[in-house]
């Protein structure tokens, strides 16, 4: 298997991870506090759900691109 494959999977899973760490979090009691009076959810639980959609569209993106490639 190519090494931009191995990166490209590791980082649409790590995204994956996060992203589920972030919408588990996201109904803590913190953040069910927050949401009711601020109308968001706290700063961590944002960067979990935003920073594990970056990586996983950053591992597709990587996986597209070796695929697309010509085996010389």
């Amino acid at each position: 298997m190519n090494p931009n494959r191995i990166i490209a999977v590791i980082l649409l899973f790590a995204g994956v991870a996060l992203f589920i760490v972030g919408m588990n979090s996201s109904d803590s009691v913190a953040d069910r506090l927050s949401n009711t009076f601020t109308g968001r959810f706290t700063d961590a639980t944002n960067w979990y759900i935003f920073g594990g959609i970056a990586l996983a569209v950053l591992g597709l993106g990587l996986g597209a691109m070796g695929w697309r490639r010509k085996s010389a």
